[in-house]
């Protein structure tokens, strides 16, 4: 392997696109360190060490996690690439539902460009939204309960926008260091952006364990977590590869087809995006109770708001565990049935001559299709829904809370292997272009 990454380095073009794919992750990475205009930084960070590992820093898990903690630090990137994401959601589930976006959809390079139009217009209204809301919350002391320090020196109208407008222009950049990393370096470059916020706190945890909990703890969880990564290795590279034959056909004075091809469905076909729709709306009802509570602390809470903060706020809640989990196995459902359309495929096969052996074209392959992935997304679903849910089990570990944030665990682990792999993949792929000779040997 180390022979294959040195090969990677010696080819000219290849350097040349790792190096300005690393100068870019490392600009992101101090845009996530450097703190928004108006904002105490001094302050924010007691606060942070006050209520680090409490509820108030749980709720903002997600957001938190794929800025690479600066969503808590209030930093120029405190938005992250998030708005993105959702908007890129957002369109994709539209696709369905709008049919000019589905037109739009096939008509090749120029409708993507068009549909990526749109998404980075949505981006940027989500980007306001998000951050008018966390400078609201930051503002009324609602970001980080538990601190009476004033992590905003600025209240004022004015300072309050300045701070919206630093963090939406600072998610635009965000957005389009991705996208120029997608053109011009390696990878997918929304993917290793949030892979880089993920790797960046894994020091910074390992650390807050061996230090709390001991070298044994810490040595059992680095071993936990190796157990983990293995495990989702093995199953985010299962598939189900089901055989398609191609019938002979003559095209004028040439034979086409006659080939033997198969059609891979993957058992996690929907990715980590299940786990982003439920980890977000369990977030909303938190949000919006803090929005509506009272700045006067003797206020009493109402009934809703008391049965949101029991059973909604707490990740290591029981029932919290199960809505999560039920959510995550009816999201992997959704998004699968939304993106993977067996009639499309069954006509694509059928319009180039394939079929399956044993299937009759057309209704019958959609049918047999819709069977096999609704047997494999079973098993995925409850995957992802396992591994999302494993750090939620092991917040009581230890008094200091230590395991919460731990980067080898639900979302993290998964974003972080998929990326790597689909990373190491085109690397590989594009040595293979220029030698001939594969990344891993």
């Amino acid at each position: 392997m180390l022979s294959a990454f040195v090969s990677a380095v010696r080819t000219p073009d290849l350097r040349r696109k790792i190096l300005f794919t690393l100068g870019l992750v490392a600009l992101y990475r101090f845009g996530a360190a450097l703190p928004s205009p108006g904002v105490d930084y001094k302050n924010v960070k007691s606060c942070i060490d006050q209520v680090t590992g409490g509820d108030s820093a749980g709720i903002y898990q997600l957001i938190n996690l794929f800025s690479g903690g600066a969503l808590l630090h209030l930093s120029v990137f405190a938005i992250g690439i998030m708005p993105y994401i959702t908007a890129s959601i957002i369109i994709q589930l539209l696709t369905v539902v709008i049919p000019r976006f589905e037109a739009l959809r096939k008509e090749g390079q120029s409708g993507q460009a068009k549909m990526t139009q749109y998404t980075r217009y949505l981006s940027i209204a989500l980007a306001v939204l998000q951050a008018t809301g966390l400078v609201a919350l930051a503002s009324r002391g609602q970001l980080l309960q538990g601190c009476q320090k004033d992590i905003i020196a600025d209240k004022s109208i004015f300072g309050l926008i300045i701070i919206v407008l630093v963090m939406t222009a600072g998610a635009s950049l965000i957005m389009w260091f991705g996208e120029i990393i997608t053109e011009r370096g390696v990878g997918n470059g929304m993917s290793l952006l949030i892979f880089a916020g993920i790797a960046s706190r894994i020091p910074s945890e390992g650390k807050q364990i061996l230090d709390t909990r001991g070298g044994i703890v810490f040595g059992l969880v680095c071993l936990a977590a190796l157990a983990i990564v293995s495990g989702v290795v093995f199953v985010e590279q299962g598939q189900r590869r089901i055989p398609v034959q191609y019938a002979k056909r003559m095209v004028g004075r040439k034979m086409y087809g006659g080939s033997s091809t198969y059609l891979p469905l993957k058992v996690n076909q929907a990715g980590v995006i299940p786990v982003i729709f439920a980890s977000s709306l369990l977030y909303l009802p938190n949000l919006i109770a803090q929005l509506t509570t009272s700045k006067d602390a003797a206020a009493e809470p109402s009934w809703w708001q008391k049965i949101i903060t029991q059973y909604l706020v707490n990740p290591s809640n029981p029932v919290y565990i199960a809505i999560y989990f039920g959510l995550i196995v009816f999201f992997t459902y959704f998004y699968v049935a939304i993106t993977f359309n067996p009639e499309e495929r069954a006509d694509e096969m059928k319009k180039f001559g394939g079929f399956i052996p044993g299937i009759r074209p057309g209704r019958p392959t959609a049918d047999y299709l819709n069977f096999v992935l609704s047997r494999i997304t079973l098993p995925g679903s409850i995957y992802l829904g396992t591994v999302a849910v494993l750090p939620n089990l092991f917040l009581n570990i230890g008094s200091s809370g230590g395991l919460q944030n731990l980067p080898f665990g639900g979302t993290a682990v998964l974003i972080m292997v998929s990326v790597g792999l689909d990373t190491v993949k085109q690397i590989e792929s594009q040595l293979m272009q220029r030698n001939y000779e594969g990344f891993l040997k």
